[in-house]
This record gives C-alpha cells, structure tokens and sequence, in this order.
C-alpha cells in the first residue's frame, strides 16, 4: 500500500473560455532549465495539435488558461502539422503567433520551436544555410525577433556536427535565439556535439528533449540520464503521455480507430502496457485524480527531468494535466509505478 501526499500549492480553477476563475500563479515555482538562464514553471504545453486536432479559437483559449495558471514554455516545431491533408507545416507556429499578437503578452511567455525535420521537396536538415532560412520563417509565423529556444528536431547525417552547431551558434550572437536544445539525437551523436561545441568555444546544445514516459523508459535512463545530470542539460520530455495511452483512454483496438493517435498507441497495447495502466488506475482512484495526471506526476519528480511536455484539445483535459505540478507523489507510490513499468 502506498500513501500520496499534496503541495500546498493553490491552483486556479479555468472556466471554459480559458480564463482564470480564481487562484495564485505567483505560488507556480519555477525550475531552472540547465544552462540556459531560463525558468520555467514544471509542465509545458505542446502545440503539435495547433492546427491539427486544435482549431485556433480553442487553441486560443487553452493557451490563456494555460499562461493564467501561472505556466510560461509553449513548445511547438516548424513541421507541424505537414501529416495533415493540405497542410503544409508551420500551422502551430501561425496559431501560437497570432495569439502572441493579440495578447501582446510576448515577453511573459517563451517560445520553443524545432527544426530540421521535412517541410516539402529541398526542405529539411541541418545545415548552416537551411537554418538561417527557416529560422526566419518561424519567425515570420510566430510574430516574433526572437525565439527562447531552438531545438534540432532530429540529427542531420547529411551535415556535419561542426556546421550546424556553427549555424545555432551565429543566430544567438545575432540574438535571434536565446538558447538551442537536441531531439531525436544518440547519446555518442549528443556526446560528439558537446565535445565540438567545448573545444571551439560554442554555447553548444543546452537542452534535451527526448520521448520519456511510463512506458518508454529504458532508452533514456539507460543512455542519456547519465549524460544530461553530467553535463547539466535541462530535460524537457515528449510523447509524456506516451501518445495519449498513458491517460488511460485506449484500452482495446476498437478505441484506437475512432482517435487521431490511434495508429501511434497500437504498440503499446500488450501485457506491461495493461500492467502500466491498471497502476496508474490504482494511483488515481486512491487520490481522486486521472491517470494522466498521474504519469506527469511521476515525471515531475524524476530529478533528471525538468519538465514533461504534454497537449490538450480542451478545457478541461487541461485542467488535470496542470493539476500534476499542485501533486507531489509519495516515494512509496514512485516505487510503486517503478515497479509495475519496469522494463
């Protein structure tokens, strides 16, 4: 048996329009992000779903009830949504822009955004030339002159560690870019990048983002954990909800075909997955919260992990995700989760 306990920390209650009903974002504590001199409150919002499954208006509105809890990092990437019919990338950048726009609220926020992956014919990579070139698209579509941090969306073997870290390198001395980040990178390609960045004096990546949740654990906290609390590269991790699976809504195949992610979760539906699931059910029921709640909880207290990067497409899906950072879970629930996800 396993005991939860709460912070007391004060959260607001979001009314459906997104705006806040009641409560005190100056409670929200802020995590330093590694190196890169920027805090952040301990769950960032994902924009993947901006123009996809999230139209502007509701988008709009998760992003006011997200910023007036008292959260500050939006992540999103140049790519999305290109997976959508007549889409053609750049679509979450335009929504997240448009309401920095109205709100006029740009420096309250930071922006994160990625590039390299593919935009269309001769677009995708990482090299010197390309980077300064969509630098500058995204942002055109975030209406903004800079951009908090720059990620390399996925390693580039077709351009040289040394050139693209030279192309980030040029774009925070032009201060367009306060700090640059890597996903979707091996540990040796990771390792390699900081070694050429130490000895020709670049800032260098600051910043991992890596697919880390419940169920995929083994990659990273076999290779990168070691390597991110060595060099003291902040975390911000995707897929936290390991595409929707972890809150517990796919159960059967049958759920997986009426759902937009359905065709990501399939592989997660075998024995550790149920195993993960009726964890998390446990967990839940015993403090009166949802699962996904749960899983970001779990993340929030891992010490290598400075925040979990999660979506939402409504109100009140929102509502629990941001209830993970008013929870701190108790060492014997951690263990417990520890125990039914191990790989």
């Amino acid at each position: 048996m396993f005991r939860l306990q709460y912070l007391h920390i004060r959260m607001p209650f979001i009314e459906k329009n997104g705006r806040r009903k009641r409560g005190n974002k100056n409670l929200m504590k802020k995590r330093r992000l590694g190196n890169t001199g920027l805090e952040i409150a301990p769950f960032v919002l994902g924009g993947n779903v901006f123009g996809w499954t999230v139209r502007e208006e509701t988008a709009f509105n998760l992003l006011d009830a997200f910023v007036g809890a008292g959260f500050n990092l939006i992540d999103t990437a140049d790519v999305y949504s290109t997976w959508v019919a007549g889409h053609s990338g750049g679509e979450s950048e335009t929504i997240i822009g448009q309401w920095l726009k109205r709100r006029s609220n740009r420096r309250k926020v930071l922006i994160a955004t990625k590039v390299g992956l593919p935009m269309g014919p001769g677009r995708q990579g990482l090299s010197k030339a390309y980077i300064q070139a969509e630098v500058e698209e995204s942002l055109k579509r975030l209406q903004t002159d800079y951009i908090d941090l720059y990620q390399a969306h996925a390693d580039d073997p077709g351009s040289t560690l040394d050139e693209t870290l030279d192309a980030f390198e040029t774009l925070i001395k032009q201060g367009k870019v306060r700090a640059i980040g890597a996903s979707n990178y091996s540990s040796r390609r990771l390792v390699r990048a900081l070694e050429i960045s130490g000895y020709k004096g670049f800032t260098g990546y600051q910043t991992l983002q890596p697919r880390y949740n419940l169920y995929d654990r083994e990659e990273y906290e076999r290779e990168f954990e070691p390597l991110v609390k060595e060099k003291g590269l902040g975390v911000i991790t995707y897929s936290s909800l390991a595409s929707g699976f972890l809150s517990g809504k796919y159960r059967y195949c049958e759920d997986l075909a009426v759902r937009a992610r359905g065709p990501m979760v399939s592989k997660y539906l075998n024995e550790r997955g149920f195993r993960i699931l009726k964890a998390l059910d446990e967990a839940a029921q015993k403090m009166g919260a949802k699962p996904a709640t749960i899983a970001l909880a779990w993340l929030m207290a891992r010490n290598s992990v400075t925040a979990p990067i999660a979506s939402a497409t409504s109100i009140e899906q929102l509502d629990e995700l941001i209830k993970a950072a008013s929870l701190e879970l108790d060492r014997s629930v951690i263990a417990f989760l520890d125990e039914a996800s191990a790989y």
